[in-house]
């Protein structure tokens, strides 16, 4: 504690992102529970044939936040795999990722470090038609790449390892990062996948479009199922709403602390304050009998107890009041019963 009882600034700074993190960690546990009771309060329906009657009788024509499951079919043209022949897909996604290891000076070790240096996606519409064959509506996909969550099958991956001469050796050593090599990878959204669309369905003319929610809900394209996808977002909440739990409960810990120790500091205060007010009633005490009996006896016994002569000299104030035994059971750090300021040094008082 710093003078005044006031809290140092380390537990100052301490208390302020004890809190600042505990804020934050609640924050994205509100808002992970949101998305959660979103997905919970989504309205399922059926890719069939009522689809259109249900769009037609909603506000708008409309349903804000919906599920819908289905098969991935393209509309036109296909994407074709690079790597894997008669692999066909809606969405491609083709990733270029560095592999090196680099010197930590620090910790003295060499880490793992990992770049995406290119990657490029591509896209072609595609629509969800139901899983049994003859249904006869489809739903068009809006905007598949703004999903929170959208499940690319990875269909081709390789590595391929950096070819180094020895001179090359030396060289990475010297400039602290080695390459290790280049990871090849391809992702693709197959066509026939299953997925299940969380985002508002809105019939525009005779086409029904999946687009992402307009509330500031999540947009989901989820290759598992919707019961899955839900407990993985209550999932979250638990782990976020935990987190939450354990820092608040850090921040109390920390508050506690302070103010145990500001209390502590008013106890010493107080008990200090009655201390001096004691030795003055003791010395105004003192002076009565002085006056009264006139004596050299008193006018030279110590302040503190009142029997023996006073016999020491406090350095630095230079304040005669004290006998040597007195002196001796002051309370550590020693301060001049007088003027209350630290005590130095002393020299013994030998009267003649």
């Amino acid at each position: 504690m710093e003078g005044g009882g006031r809290p140092s600034v380390a537990q100052a700074a301490l208390l302020a992102a004890s809190t600042a993190l505990t804020a934050l960690v609640y924050s994205v546990y509100r808002q992970k529970t949101r998305v959660a009771r979103g997905l919970e309060g989504a309205r399922r329906v059926r890719l069939d044939g009522d689809l259109r009657a249900v769009l037609l009788e909603a506000p708008g024509r409309c349903v804000p936040y919906a599920v819908i499951e289905g098969v991935v079919r393209s509309v036109k043209e296909t994407l074709s795999s690079q790597f894997v022949e008669n692999c066909k897909g809606v969405i491609q996604r083709l990733t270029l990722q560095e592999h090196k290891m680099v010197w930590n000076r620090t910790t003295h070790l060499w880490n793992d470090y990992e770049k995406i240096i290119h990657q490029r996606t591509n896209t072609t519409p595609f629509d969800l038609v139901p899983l049994e064959e003859g249904a006869g509506v489809t739903v068009r996909v809006m905007k598949p790449l703004d999903a929170a969550e959208l499940s690319l099958e990875t269909v081709y991956e390789k590595f391929h390892p950096s070819v180094q001469s020895f001179t090359d050796v030396i060289g990475h050593y010297i400039s602290g990062e080695r390459p290790k090599g280049i990871q090849e990878t391809e992702q693709m959204l197959k066509v026939g996948t299953a997925l299940t669309g969380v985002g508002e369905l809105v019939l525009d003319n005779t086409t029904i479009k999946l687009q992402p929610p307009k509330q500031g809900l999540p947009y989901y394209l989820s290759g598992v199922d919707f019961d899955s996808l839900l407990q993985k977002q209550e999932s979250n909440v638990r782990f976020w709403k935990i987190l939450t739990v354990v820092f608040g409960f850090a921040t109390c810990a920390v508050l506690f602390f302070i103010l145990r120790k500001q209390y502590q500091h008013h106890r010493e205060r107080r008990h200090l304050k009655q201390m001096q007010d004691e030795f003055r009633q003791a010395q105004e005490r003192l002076m009565r009998e002085m006056k009264a009996e006139g004596g050299e006896t008193l006018k030279n016994a110590c302040v503190i107890c009142l029997s023996n002569t006073k016999s020491c000299v406090f350095l630095e104030c230079g304040h005669v009041c004290s006998c040597s035994e007195c002196y001796r059971a002051l309370p550590e750090p020693k301060w001049c019963p007088i003027c209350r300021q630290a005590i130095s040094r002393v020299v013994p008082l030998y009267n003649s």
